[in-house]
C-alpha cells in the first residue's frame, strides 16, 4: 500500500509486471498479472489486467524498464486525492507466479 499526503491530486502510473520480469532473467514469474487499486476502506478506484498499447510511452518518462512485446503485464494511470490505497496483484487466469508492484508520480 501507500499514502498520498497533502492537498490536491497525485496523478500516479501504477504497473503490475509479471511476464516482462522474465526478460530481466527472474524465473516463475505471474503470465497474466490483474492490478486492482482500492481505498484503504476498500473501495475498488481502478483494476486492470492487461496495459493500454498507449502507456509504454509514459514508461519511459518516470525511469520504468520498458514492456516486452505482447506480455500481459497490467498498468493504470489514476489521478488520486489524498488517502491511503492498496493495491493487489493476482493472476487474471488464476495463475500463479512471482510479480512486483510499482508506483510512479507522473510529472
Amino acid at each position: 500500500g501507500f499514502t498520498i499526503a497533502g492537498t490536491g491530486t497525485k496523478n500516479l502510473l501504477i504497473r503490475a509486471v509479471g511476464p516482462s520480469l522474465g526478460a530481466l532473467g527472474v524465473p516463475g514469474t505471474l503470465a497474466d498479472p490483474k492490478l486492482v487499486l482500492q481505498t484503504s476502506g476498500q473501495v475498488l478506484v481502478a483494476e486492470n489486467d492487461t496495459f493500454s498499447a498507449s502507456l509504454p510511452a509514459v514508461f519511459g518518462t518516470v525511469g520504468a524498464f520498458p514492456y516486452v512485446a505482447g506480455a500481459k503485464d497490467a498498468a493504470i494511470i489514476v489521478s488520486l486525492p489524498a488517502g491511503g490505497y492498496t493495491v493487489t496483484v493476482s493472476g487474471a487466469d488464476g495463475g500463479a507466479g512471482t510479480a512486483i508492484v510499482e508506483v510512479y508520480e507522473l510529472p
